[in-house]
Formats: structure tokens, sequence, C-alpha cells
């Protein structure tokens, strides 16, 4: 799948804000024809980032989550940055539990580069993407695959993760709210979520900025459960105060430069 030309990207920016974009308004903004935005917006609707309705389209309700490619294709750069400053904090021969995400993906690939890891996870993805690193031990749980993504889940998920005490959670995200809640959209896949955190030592927040503009209707943690909270932005002030006010460290990955650690205190 290509990824989104700049105006499709400002036509979903817009339609995140406001709720519904217009095709004659639209076509007086970009200065091109009513025929390209239908085009634009058949193209999101496609990818299952907007839903077409009479005269335009509309920004989808937080109920379902965007299809596991287009999720892969949005904020792709700032998701492999992410996943490079988070891997840079876990240390070789560390323990390791990774969840279902498209950013939890990039870390993998990050970890790729480390030695003497043990990763455990219920991502069909990352188990692929380490199966051949020499120096991983890979361990994939148990459970019913989700043929969305390659997530697993359910209770033997739950039961499996149980298992294990690793040193670091790797944990994405759909959503952040202001209030500080980290969420997501299925509730099997939450369950196996929570009982990642509390079965590390540590655990480390993967998400971009965007999730600070999404709804998902159920809670994963608090961020004053996180340890870590790597992004590509600065968060919003009411969810960098939360993390100030509970010791969280912010990471902030940058586009052109080395990322910023932001130790919050």
């Amino acid at each position: 799948m290509e990824p989104l030309t700049p105006r499709q990207a400002e036509i979903l920016g817009r339609a995140r804000q406001v709720g519904r974009v217009e095709v004659e308004g639209l076509s007086l903004q970009f200065d091109v024809t009513p025929q390209t935005i239908r085009k634009d917006l058949n193209d999101l609707c496609d990818r299952r980032l907007l839903q077409r309705v009479h005269g335009g389209a509309i920004y989808p309700s937080g109920a379902s989550n965007y299809a596991y490619d287009s999720r892969r294709m949005l904020a792709a750069d700032e998701k492999r940055r992410i996943g490079e400053r988070a891997a840079a904090l876990i240390p070789d021969n560390a323990s390791i539990m990774l969840n279902i995400g498209t950013t939890t993906e990039q870390v993998a690939h990050a970890l790729r580069q480390h030695d003497g890891i043990m990763a455990i996870t219920n991502n069909i993805n990352v188990a692929h993407i380490l199966r051949d690193t020499p120096s991983a031990e890979v361990i994939i749980a148990g459970g019913l695959v989700r043929k969305s993504d390659g997530g697993i889940v359910g209770e033997a998920t739950v039961d499996f993760i149980k298992q294990f005490k690793v040193d670091y959670a790797v944990i994405g995200a759909s959503a952040i709210d202001e209030d500080g809640s980290v969420l997501d959209y299925d509730y099997r896949e939450v369950r196996v979520a929570r009982e990642i955190i509390g079965h590390a030592r540590q655990t480390i927040l993967v998400a971009d900025a965007l999730k600070f503009q999404r709804n998902a209707p159920i809670r994963i943690a608090h961020l004053s459960e996180i340890n870590v909270f790597v992004t590509d932005r600065m968060p919003p002030e009411p969810i960098l105060a939360l993390c100030t006010g509970a010791g969280v460290r912010i990471e902030v990955a940058g586009e052109d430069t080395e990322a910023v650690a932001l130790a919050a205190s």
C-alpha cells in the first residue's frame, strides 16, 4: 500500500479535527478539481481512515480501529524513530515482552541489533521479525490468532503471560486520553496487555503523537503505571503534567536530531 500523499494527510488531519470534510470546501482549499478530491476521499475510505457520506467524508468513531495495513502506513517514519529510541533503552541480555501493535513491531526491528535477548510476544509479526535474529530467543504466546493483524488473544494467552516475570514490557496503544488513560479497542487484547504490564519490572509505552488525538473505549492502564513513555513529539500540557507528577520519563524521538530524553521531575 502506497503512503498517503501530503494532501491526503492534510485532509485526514482536517477530518480528525472537525469530524467531517466536504468535497466542495476541500476543492477550494487545495485549488484542485472536485474529481481529484473525490479520488482522495475514496482512497482514504478504502484504507478505512474515513467514511464516505453524501458530499464528503466523516472521521470514524472511536469504537473500532483502523485496518492493520492502514495503521502501518500512518506515521510510519515516526514509529520507526520511536522503535529505535525504545530499543536503545533496553540493554543486551534483557528479557522483554512486546504486545500487539505496529509501533511495537518497529521496536522489534530495532532489537535485532541486540545480543542475548529473550523476547516474549503475543504478536505473530514481532515473532516473525525476530525469529532469525541469531542471539535472540523468541517465545510466542498461545491463544486465538486474530486474523486482522496477527495478534494473539484470549484466556490461553493471559494464562501464558502469567508464567513470566521480565525486565521490560513494551506496550503500544491506540489512544491516550488527557486524563492519562492509555486506551485500546479490543477487550481481549487489553486483558493481555494488562497482564504483560503486571509481569514486567519496567514498562515502556510507545505511541506516536497521533494517539493524543484519538479515542478508544477500553482502558489498558494509566500513565502513572508506566516507567518510560517514548513518543515523537512532546505531549499536550495535560498529559505532560500527569507524566511529570507521576515521575514518568518522557523520551522524544526527534526527526533530524538524536532523541531528546526528558526526565520528568
